[in-house]
């Protein structure tokens, strides 16, 4: 992917890549995203779920929100940020972060009326698959009130810091301990609504269920 002067790394360069699949791992690890768009010259950003299909990057909203109507074919920015470690240097301009990053810049367009089911019913197989054979069927009110929209993956670059410290040369010899406190997303036991119908196991979609979708 050729970067451009909006995904360009000017800062830590070393730590950028434009590499697709890189950019697409990332998006993968986490179904978490933020939005940024503007509405009356004023800048917005709402977070949001986002699920890839191919090249390209969705997300949803209710068909009355303000956010999706602001960004229908118009310039938005979808960010996601793992934090995988907190850097201890010796020093506190040194300290910093182990993480995954992704920026995406493009026009997001609304998906047509006629494909709605299809990709919510993949927003659903991307986190829990096999869960969408044993839902009831999407009321046709429901799809109505929802609104998609999609960017084509064409305009972005990632950014990864993995690794200890990097401290001033003389500062290795001070007394200071240094290193990496490592940070995990971790997925607790699944909680049964209480009025779940008596004798109903628990799906393997669910019993193992992990956000990071990169393996599967």
């Amino acid at each position: 992917m050729t970067p451009t002067d909006r995904t360009r790394l000017r800062r830590a360069h070393e730590r950028g890549s434009y590499d697709p699949q890189s950019i697409y791992d990332i998006l993968d690890a986490t179904p978490q995203c933020s939005v940024g768009y503007v509405i009356d010259g004023n800048p917005y950003v709402t977070p949001t779920f986002h699920w890839r299909e191919g090249n390209h990057v969705y997300w949803h909203g209710s068909s009355a929100s303000r956010m999706i109507r602001k960004a229908t074919d118009a310039e938005v920015c979808l960010s996601v940020q793992i934090i995988d470690g907190f850097v201890m240097a010796r020093s506190a301009f040194h300290h910093s972060a182990n993480y995954r990053s992704v920026t995406l810049f493009g026009r997001a367009f609304k998906v047509p009326e006629e494909e709605k089911a299809a990709r919510l019913d993949a927003f659903v197989e991307h986190l829990w698959p096999g869960r969408s054979e044993i839902l009831r069927p999407m009321q046709p009110q429901e799809i109505k009130a929802t609104t998609i929209l999609g960017l084509e993956i064409t305009e972005a670059s990632a950014k990864v810091r993995s690794g200890p410290p990097v401290d001033d040369g003389e500062d290795y010899a001070l007394p200071i301990w240094a290193g990496v406190i490592p940070m995990t997303q971790t997925v607790g036991a699944p909680i049964a609504d209480p009025r779940n119908l008596p004798d109903l196991t628990v799906p393997d979609h669910v019993q193992n269920f992990s956000p990071d979708r990169t393996s599967k």
